[in-house]
């Protein structure tokens, strides 16, 4: 999908009368489809991007979702945090500040019955720091924050902190992240798992060093 305009974070523009759609492509609620905001700065991952991402994700659990719990700290669309829920992680945590783009998470949480699924609204720095500070934790980490406003280098640190053991956080940007040398220090702690890229999509498996978890 054609990347749009990045906009301030929760500022996702006028949301325009017709929806998007996403398609979930496995678990319980494969093939359904689910009404998106279509507001600037929202970008739904793409299928072929979301299919190889769950794969790495299957190798590293085992398939054995109904152990993991999972939070979509920009959640926007919902792409991630459902096709997580449809393939039966044990809670997802999906959260974003734009109030339209909560409300149409909800619905679509009530539409898919989605008992495992928790929509929150608010600042994702702000409230992954409260959940660290409570010692709430997950195994999987959705990030794809808005584009072009250095979100990664913030929010990879505070996802260190909300990592159980062996968790790993998925992360979606408009560039690759650097690998060997050269490496900023917000990245040092992390290993790349995978990595890929697909159209203007570069997308990533990290997970902490060993003697950095």
């Amino acid at each position: 999908m054609q990347r749009k305009p990045a906009k301030p974070q929760g500022q996702h523009g006028r949301p325009r009368l017709a929806p998007q759609q996403v398609r979930i492509i496995g678990g319980e609620w494969k093939r359904r489809l689910l009404p998106v905001l279509d507001a600037l700065g929202l970008r739904p991952t793409p299928d072929r991007v979301r299919e190889t991402v769950f794969n790495w994700i299957n190798h590293q659990v085992g398939s054995d979702w109904n152990s993991v719990d999972s939070l979509d700290l920009f959640a926007g669309s919902g792409a991630l945090g459902f096709e997580a829920a449809s393939r039966g992680a044990r809670s997802v945590v999906m959260l974003d500040f734009h109030g339209p783009a909560a409300r149409q998470l909800e619905l679509n949480k009530e539409t898919l019955k989605a008992q495992n699924v928790s929509v929150l609204r608010g600042d994702a720095f702000v409230v992954a720091r409260d959940m660290a500070a409570r010692g709430q934790r997950f195994d999987v980490i959705f990030l794809d924050p808005p584009y072009q406003q250095d979100f990664i280098a913030k929010a990879l640190p505070l996802c260190a902190d909300l990592l159980n053991e062996g968790g790993m956080v998925y992360v979606e940007a408009e560039f690759a992240l650097p690998d060997g040398k050269d490496m900023p220090e917000w990245l040092l702690p992390w290993e790349q798992v995978r990595a890929d890229k697909a159209g203007m999509v570069y997308y990533h498996l990290l997970k902490l060093h060993e003697n950095k978890a």
